[in-house]
């Protein structure tokens, strides 16, 4: 159910992509490799949600994803290469059904074979102390996954030439030495190689199992036992580090998502998509480990460690398009305990010319459950809906005019208590159906009569806020029970289960997700009534930017009874926030933040590798940065930065002059320190908080 709990090839597929065996040493499958191939084949043809047919179409796919896998930036392997084992392009089909890996493994020592060669060319080229030229006016893409396979070992020594050239600007941009910069390097590639020595069987197969599942949809994977014992540590939660998600996007590890409750979600500095570069171990000025083209389960292992410790984590910040720019941060790590998932309430105070009007926020982290309590029969376990009503009745003591459920970042979890808090704001009736593989719909609902809040009511999501609080979402927005509002949600609307084989696990998409009035959540997520710009690009993060994700579709819809029709006020409530944000400094600074990112990113598919051309590049960027950020400081009364270089120390410590002490006093106990201290956060809640009071309005019901 948890977008958490789909982690999308993260420690797994990353035991592969940065090793390699040594080129002498011939990869040859074993029987247990064979006979796993046969039972992946075997569950996907028979065992998923889609109609999979092993044929010839399906292997040129699965062909191209593991060539994808393998090379994604067609950095290693030559065109050459890919002619000689072109027959995989109809024959991996035929290769998996029989468990026949003699040309898939060949395929991968051909591809460590030129890895190793690659890398001791590189250590070579550092041990000869390279001079470059930044003058020149060179440029190098940034992305060649849509370029031709190189026809010779030189144009692939042209192309790291670059690359090398490009890596040492970066690190003398940042004001370190020659020799610093040789040293640095020549230990990253060093390390690859003497990582690529601790390739085995299971990781080749992990590799070639990834290509295959990720060829039907990004959800479905094998899990080795070693990974199947990693992934039940990761669903546990019961190792100590900092809470978040990682995965491999080239040489980097990245930020794919936090764990809410966790170490890092709490402290507010590390973000999604956020790459890291470095981690050190301990406060103050410990020894860095460069973690640049590390495989990621060693990363995950530098991260981790005993609770109370602190760890350092060098990173390149998500909307940073210079790489040369880094931010150091320090996370105390601690094991993630229900009660810091749990749901919390606070009150924000709305100002109109008849007084002051009080909305209540739930802030809904995560749907969970003590299932352990449960299980047991005991009255008082902890449950999402239990602790919802409660706040709740906590806030109808306080006399609020309306309550968001505030669902941003909420990356599902237990679909019951998804299913049972629908029914605290609706008087039974259907949730979400469930089609299974075979087209049976099954239908979920609230049972229980009574209404536990019929006030006005809205719910605030973003492009994290996934799986469960998708299905939540939905319904709230067809029973018209209120407006949505923020960015255009995830998108996934699958089901996963686990099965067992003889060797190791498969996680199969199984079932789909359906909302009451027939749309799917999957791919499109859940659409915003009123949308709000969001920095998370959605071709970075989404199910719509995984490969071969499975389309959106509909199937009939059921009965279900309307509660209103926010739809019919849609166009008076737009307006009215359009006016408001127009003049709120914060929701203009995002908007154009937003833009600027979108701009830059289009812009810039290649940089420079003269130095000058670099500077003027970064300088540009980072002055309109600033500029932006400066508007938004005047605009509130703020003193202005003087320099770039402050924006990142001040960013987290702005608060608007006209923040109310008292209402700052109504958050209650567990509420979130990190939202309290972010002025984009606020502002959204403030705006939300706005529109639903406008709509109670309209509607007539205060």
């Amino acid at each position: 159910m948890s977008l958490f709990a789909n982690v999308r090839r993260t420690a797994f597929v990353a035991l592969c992509l940065a090793m390699a065996g040594p080129a002498s040493a011939a990869v040859t499958p074993t029987d247990a490799d064979a006979q796993a191939a046969r039972e992946v084949a075997e569950s996907l043809r028979y065992g998923h949600y889609e109609d999979v047919t092993l044929d010839d179409h399906w292997a040129n796919r699965a062909f191209t994803q593991y060539l994808k896998t393998l090379d994604p930036q067609k950095a290693y392997l030559l065109d050459a290469d890919i002619s000689e084992f072109s027959d995989l392009r109809h024959d991996f089909d035929d290769a998996m059904v029989d468990g026949d890996l003699e040309r898939i493994y060949g395929l991968y020592e051909r591809y460590q074979q030129r890895l190793t060669a690659r890398l001791t060319w590189l250590v070579k080229t550092l041990d000869a102390k390279p001079s470059f030229d930044f003058d020149k006016d060179d440029r190098l893409a940034l992305d060649r996954k849509d370029s031709p396979w190189a026809d010779s070992e030189q144009e692939l020594d042209e192309l790291w030439r670059k690359r090398l050239k490009n890596a040492w600007l970066s690190m003398s941009l940042s004001d370190k030495s020659d020799d610093e910069i040789a040293k640095t390097l020549s230990e990253r590639y060093s390390n690859q190689l003497k990582r690529i020595k601790q390739t085995n069987d299971e990781d080749i197969l992990t590799l070639v199992m990834h290509a295959v599942t990720g060829s039907i949809d990004p959800h479905s994977e094998y899990f080795s036992p070693r990974q199947g014992e990693s992934f039940d540590i990761q669903m546990k939660l019961s190792l100590d580090g900092i809470g978040a998600l990682l995965q491999s996007e080239g040489e980097y590890v990245k930020v794919s998502s936090l764990v809410p409750g966790g170490p890092a979600e709490k402290d507010g500095e590390l973000k999604p998509a956020d790459r890291i570069v470095a981690v050190g171990q301990g406060q103050g000025d410990s020894e860095w480990t460069n973690v640049v083209g590390m495989r990621l389960d060693d990363v995950v292992d530098l991260i981790r460690g005993p609770k109370g410790s602190v760890v350092r984590l060098e990173v390149i910040p998500a909307q940073s398009l210079d790489v040369t720019k880094t931010r150091e941060l320090d996370i105390t790590r601690d094991t993630v305990k229900l009660e810091d998932q749990a749901a919390n309430a606070k009150v924000i105070d709305v100002k109109r010319d008849d007084g002051i009007h009080r909305i209540g926020v739930i802030h809904v982290p995560a749907f969970y459950v003590d299932f352990d309590a449960w299980q047991a029969g005991e009255d008082d376990y902890r449950s999402t809906t239990r602790d919802v009503a409660r706040l709740i009745d906590e806030l109808k003591a306080k006399q609020v005019e309306g309550i968001i459920l505030d669902l941003r970042n909420n990356g599902g979890g237990a679909l019951q208590e998804a299913n049972s808090m629908i029914g605290l704001f609706i008087d039974r009736g259907p949730t979400v159906q469930v089609r299974d593989a075979r087209g049976r719909i099954s239908l979920y609902g609230d049972t229980d009569a009574g209404t536990h809040y019929d006030g006005p009511l809205t719910v605030l999501v973003n492009r994290l806020s996934a799986s469960a609080s998708e299905i939540f979402a939905g319904a709230i927005q067809d029973y018209g029970r209120g407006p949505i509002l923020g960015s255009q949600t995830f998108g996934k609307g699958t089901v996963q289960t686990i099965s067992s084989l003889s060797e190791g696990e498969i996680k199969l998409t199984r079932a789909k997700f359906y909302r009451i009035s027939g749309d799917s959540t999957q791919n499109k997520g859940v659409k915003p009534d009123i949308a709000f710009p969001s920095v998370i690009d959605p071709q970075e993060i989404g199910e719509s930017s995984l490969d071969y994700a499975l389309p959106w579709d509909q199937v009939r819809p059921v009965k279900y009874r309307r509660y209103g029709d926010p739809a019919r006020y849609l166009a008076a409530l737009r307006a009215r926030h359009q006016s408001r944000v127009e003049q709120d400094p914060n929701f203009s600074y995002l908007k154009s933040e937003v833009a600027l990112s979108k701009a830059l990113r289009a812009q810039q598919t290649s940089i420079s590798l003269n130095r000058e051309q670099r500077k003027r590049e970064m300088d540009a960027q980072e002055a309109e940065q600033l500029a932006l950020e400066n508007k938004r400081r005047r605009a509130l009364n703020l003193e202005p930065l003087t320099s770039f270089a402050e924006l990142d120390a001040a960013s987290d410590h702005i608060s608007s002059p006209e923040s109310d002490p008292q209402q700052e006093a109504d958050i209650e106990e567990g509420s979130s320190d990190k939202e309290a201290k972010d002025p984009i956060d606020q502002a959204q809640l403030q705006e939300s908080a706005e529109i639903l009071l406008d709509y109670a309005h309209l509607t007539g019901d205060r």
